[in-house]
């Protein structure tokens, strides 16, 4: 676990609490997910002192813009916390204070006068430019399909309902924390769930799990349903019946340039270490690998577990790990966050399709749900929402049941 130090807020001259919260002193406590000091370096030391040096002379770069804008994105990410705190010095400040900005064991201090303020302005500017590109949630929730009626008439045990939904807030896209508001969740199966729920006649709420605790949280009935980017395999059927309502296209991410040449779930990966999921159905296949590797008198490929995305590309970005496979929409994520240190070698289309997970002891819920995809679907609304989210209609699979006896 990253060391612990206590927590103090920024002072002025007389050393007063000038912005009135409190914040991490140190990034070990920013970003407490990262368990070892080069992930910390690297993925949020580095990005912050990139993002002071970019504050220090962007009015006269502009053509630095860009990278700013990666950085700031890249290190909101890393922890929400800096935003809440960077909000906080926009609105506050006089011209005699200093805010102390500390990165993994070095200082930097800038007067709030001057160079404060275009600072001040910038995080302003920042924030403003992350509601455009990380929100994207304000738009008006689409009217229920005509369908919806009947189905909450032949299906009123679920009108007016609460229901849990189990999901791994860790995919950009798919499902991820708000940046502008840490208690809400965004992405498009969100909006899918929403969307479903709208028409049944029900609210969602959520409960965050990792992603191998996804379907035992359904089966123990800590929550009623999963609409969370999960591959449903027939052996994950065995612990809930699946709607499906989208293909699987995954991307190989890499490090820049591919320097391992790494091509896909193939030999290519022989003697290489994969960063994965754990749970993914990524892992068996390429554990598979072994006997290709070992006619070609190849090292068998490697596999780490990760519990989430973020710390599987940050093992790639440490250089712990040579590759990570994953749906290609959130390859295609890390990519944008880190143009500079990562590439998506290739895609590759597997054999599955992303669904809902339902209890296998409802059946009802199953109709229910099956039913509010397809008119949906004919609506055109999971169409609008994959264009929303960027992801491609072409993702857009006609529902289908996969259960399991």
């Amino acid at each position: 676990m990253p060391r612990r130090s206590s927590n103090r807020a920024p002072t002025g001259k007389n050393g007063g609490n000038v912005l009135g919260v409190q914040r991490p002193q140190r990034l070990e406590e920013a970003c407490p997910q990262f368990g070892r000091a080069e992930d910390l370096l690297i993925d949020c030391g580095s990005l912050y002192a990139n993002l002071l040096r970019l504050c220090a002379n962007i009015c006269a770069r502009w053509n630095k813009y860009a990278e700013f804008r990666l950085s700031t994105l890249a290190l909101v990410r890393c922890n929400k916390a800096y935003m809440v705190w960077a909000i906080d010095i926009c609105r506050s400040g006089s011209s005699g204070m200093y805010t102390n900005l500390v990165g993994h064991g070095h200082g930097v201090v800038l007067r709030a006068g001057g160079l404060g303020r275009r600072w001040r302005e910038l995080i302003l500017g920042a924030v403003s430019l992350l509601a455009l590109l990380m929100s994207g949630h304000a738009q008006a929730a689409a009217p229920a399909p005509a369908e919806c009626a009947a189905l909450q008439a032949k299906y009123p045990q679920f009108k007016g309902k609460t229901l849990i939904n189990a999901i791994n807030p860790h995919t950009p896209g798919y499902e991820a924390l708000d940046p502008n508001d840490p208690t809400k969740y965004i992405g498009f199966d969100i909006d899918l769930g929403d969307a479903i729920g709208n028409c049944l006649g029900f609210k969602m709420a959520y409960k965050p799990v990792s992603f191998a605790a996804l379907l035992t949280t359904l089966q123990s009935g800590q929550a009623d349903i999963v609409i969370s980017d999960i591959y449903a395999t027939e052996e994950r059927a065995k612990a809930a019946d699946f709607i499906t309502y989208s293909k699987v296209f995954d991307g190989v991410l890499v490090a820049k340039g591919n320097p391992k040449k790494i091509s896909g779930i193939n030999p290519t990966m022989c003697g290489t270490t994969a960063a994965e999921n754990t749970g993914y159905v990524e892992v068996p296949l390429i554990q598979n690998l072994a006997p290709a590797c070992k006619a070609a008198n190849k090292p068998e490929a490697a596999v780490q577990l990760y519990d989430n995305n973020a710390n599987a590309i940050q093992a790639i970005l440490s250089g712990r790990a040579d590759t990570y496979i994953n749906d290609v929409n959130t390859v295609d994520q890390a990519v944008k966050a880190y143009p500079n240190q990562l590439e998506k070698a290739s895609a590759v289309t597997l054999p599955y399709s992303i669904g809902i997970g339902v209890p296998k002891t409802n059946p009802a819920m199953r109709a229910a749900v099956m039913a509010a995809l397809v008119a949906i679907q004919k609506a055109g609304i999971q169409t609008d929402l994959l264009k929303k989210w960027s992801l491609g209609v072409e993702n857009l699979e006609t529902p289908k049941l996969i259960a399991s006896n």
